[in-house]
């Protein structure tokens, strides 16, 4: 179709998704240093790779330019019986113990310690989310502190949710974690708060995920990508009402916390919008219904 080509643009699209190698190193470097702080002082231990792992968007293989990386850091059960044994609240504790720990590290500016989690916000955009946890004895899964509402110990298996995902985008071609990266960046141009952004970030994932269980095309080859947006969004208008969604490999739950149909809609429209450009084939309409979709990293 003249200057169009549906394969060539979204596979530029996808490879522009990802990280730039520079980054990826950094993100490494950083993450060996975290782990080793944590070892020296949990552990006493200098290793750099031990006691830790990535999880969420990184480690799961869907992250984009924009996103956070998760690690969990694995600390002895001594320390969960001291901190579960607190007269206060003893997850904040061992949140604070954690963050302490970093400061050897990092400067204070740098880090928090909230909720769940240990930030660090490091001066070229990216954060570092540090969740420190307390592995089953089955290896199955972990504890870790929520400092919310008086204090509490959660549970999570990021392992198999990662292997399910490994598993599903083995199957499609490897199509899952491309769809998941662009669902990524069509969240992060269209949603206005970063609180949103994190917590449907995962439920995109999700739906990724069980879309592409039933869908007719999940495992063709870029040429079928504007089909695969167009379609995608529709299944999303179709589950729009689905007020939660269970994480692949483990079952947790995860709740909607916002009504994403309407977002849905629009970003269906333009899908049919960019086709019958194709089928025209007004090439500059075209590029620019996708970008207007999924942003400034589709190609113009």
């Amino acid at each position: 179709m003249g200057s169009i080509s549906v394969s060539n643009d979204f596979s530029s699209f996808c490879s522009n998704l990802r990280l730039s190698d520079t980054v990826v190193s950094n993100i490494r470097t950083r993450y060996r240093a975290i782990t080793k702080r944590i070892n020296q002082d949990f552990w006493e231990s200098y290793s750099d790779t031990s006691h830790s792992i990535y999880v969420g968007s990184y480690g799961r293989g869907t992250c984009i330019y924009t996103s956070d990386v998760d690690i969990v850091v694995e600390l002895p059960w001594s320390e969960y019986s001291k901190y579960n044994d607190y007269s206060g609240n003893g997850q904040s504790a061992l949140l604070q113990a954690v963050r302490n720990s970093l400061l050897k590290t990092y400067s204070s500016s740098a880090i928090s310690a909230d909720g769940q989690v240990v930030d660090i916000n490091f001066n070229d955009g990216v954060k570092f989310e540090i969740v420190p946890a307390f592995k089953f004895s089955d290896g199955s899964g972990y504890y870790y502190p929520d400092t919310n509402d008086g204090g509490s110990w959660k549970s999570m298996n990021p392992k198999a949710e990662i292997d399910a995902f490994n598993i599903q985008n083995s199957i499609t071609n490897k199509n899952l974690k491309r769809l998941c990266r662009m669902i990524r960046a069509w969240n992060s141009k269209h949603t206005c708060t970063e609180h949103i952004k994190k917590e449907h970030s995962l439920i995109w994932l999700i739906i990724a995920y069980k879309f592409l269980q039933g869908y007719q095309y999940a495992d063709k080859s870029y040429t079928y990508y504007d089909w695969m947006s167009r379609d995608f969004f529709q299944y999303l208008i179709d589950h729009a009402d689905q007020t939660y969604w269970l994480k692949p490999g483990s079952n947790g739950r995860v709740y909607k916390e916002y009504s994403f149909k309407a977002d849905a809609e629009a970003a269906h429209s333009k899908c049919l919008e960019a086709l019958d450009d194709y089928s025209k084939d007004y090439a500059y309409c075209w590029h620019q219904d996708w970008r207007e979709i999924y942003g400034t990293k589709f190609p113009e």
